[in-house]
């Protein structure tokens, strides 16, 4: 396993409940993915330095959790050495490095998406957000950890926010017109032609209640949506999932691993927002809290074309929530080195750990989203009780969390344009 958050914790767990799992690393992990997995300091970027370590402890299969090693062609020289690897090739990859190229996927295989112009000049750009209509989405082409897009109805700020972005020498800035409706994240299982999706989940991005405050990486998510219609499922696979992974392989840049999409629920029905390349936090940990079938088979199933033969996925009854617990100051500068602890934990509840390490015999924060309290129940209500309750049993001094994770669903306020 590569990477070092709740949603590397969230596979392993589920990794480890899988019977054909003998034995599990991870690179470079944290203070809760110790517990499950032997930890080891490699940078998950550095190809070369992935493929020794796999080479070293004769992994079966690797799986990447982050974008940025995916696009920076780990999986590629993983393949190249003969050993199996979740996760897609830096080409492939770019469905999520590059919004652009996103855009062009899209349009060839005739996805559902905002009308964008593409912008490497700052003045053109903001001459054309002053031609525009509000709201305003301004997202930066490249890799931006969650945090590389502006909505908002003011023009100037995002024009600023456009500025910024082309700052950089060699910098895109992508402007879209605004989706109207709730968004979902869908995640899908693709072995480079079949494709097998999961449970629809919903994040929350913005740091405060209401969705108040600047975005960040995911303050909470909850899986499944009572509100979507039925039959949502199986019309983004027909109409987004399956026509993307068929116009990669027709590029000759075949998607193997997990294609991610965010849609908007809107007026003229699901259109995609963005593809990510990799399992999202923190929809990851609520959708595998609810997974029942071995976790291990399936990816295996991916990274060797076999996804086929997998067969209907099973799923535990009832929902999920998930709760993030940051460091004070996030996502500015989050405070780091405050001692982290956790009490007893009501049923139904587990704590994945994110921006954590050991030192000495304490566990203390070392990011901006330090865990992520999920919870199980029989249904969203319950889900969201336990999760909280559970949120009350950590320790951290500034710790901070949105209060409102899934509420609008359970009290039955999500409605569709």
């Amino acid at each position: 396993m590569l990477g070092s958050g709740a949603r590397e914790h969230a596979l392993l767990l589920a990794l480890s409940r899988d019977l054909s799992v003998t034995g599990m690393v991870c690179a470079p992990g944290n203070a809760g993915t110790a517990q499950l997995a032997e930890s080891y300091p490699v940078a998950v970027d550095d190809p070369a330095a992935v493929v020794a370590l796999a080479q070293e402890v004769a992994a079966d299969l690797v799986v990447v959790g982050p974008e940025v090693p995916l696009v920076a062609g780990v999986a590629d020289a993983l393949r190249d050495a003969g050993i199996a690897c979740f996760g897609p090739s830096a080409a492939a990859a770019q469905i999520e490095g590059s919004k652009s190229f996103a855009k062009q996927v899209m349009r060839d295989a005739g996805v559902a998406t905002a009308d964008a112009a593409v912008f490497t000049d700052a003045d053109a750009c903001a001459a054309h957000l002053r031609s525009a209509p509000p709201p305003y989405v301004v997202k930066a082409d490249g890799l931006a950890a969650g945090k590389g897009v502006h909505v908002g109805s003011h023009v100037e700020v995002a024009i600023a926010f456009a500025r910024d972005v082309l700052s950089a020498p060699g910098s895109v800035a992508v402007v879209e017109a605004y989706l109207d409706g709730p968004e979902v994240s869908l995640f899908a299982l693709s072995d480079g032609s079949t494709v097998v999706p999961l449970l629809p989940a919903q994040d929350f991005k913005r740091v405060g209640d209401g969705d108040q405050g600047p975005n960040t990486g995911g303050m909470g998510a909850y899986a499944p949506l009572p509100w979507l219609p039925d039959g949502t499922v199986a019309q983004v696979q027909r109409e987004v999932l399956q026509p993307v992974v068929e116009e990669m392989a027709r590029r000759g840049t075949p998607f193997t691993g997990l294609l991610y999409a965010g849609l908007a629920m809107t007026s003229s029905g699901p259109q995609v927002i963005e593809f990510n390349c990799r399992f999202g936090d923190p929809e990851t940990q609520v959708v595998l809290a609810l997974l029942e079938t071995p976790l291990a088979q399936l990816l295996l199933a991916c990274a060797t074309g076999r996804l086929d033969e997998a067969g209907p996925l099973q799923w535990r009854e009832g929902s999920a929530v998930t709760v993030v617990v940051a460091a004070e100051g996030y996502p500015g500068a989050p405070a780091a080195g405050d001692p982290v602890e956790v009490g007893a934990l009501p049923e139904g509840v587990q704590v994945l750990h994110a921006g954590t390490r050991r030192e000495g015999g304490a566990v203390v924060a070392s990011g901006g989203r330090v865990l992520s309290v999920t919870a199980a129940g029989d249904d969203l209500r319950q889900a969201r009780e336990r999760a909280y309750r559970g949120v009350d049993a950590v320790s951290l001094r500034g710790g901070h969390w949105r209060t409102d994770i899934a509420l609008a669903a359970v009290e039955g306020r999500i409605s569709l344009p």
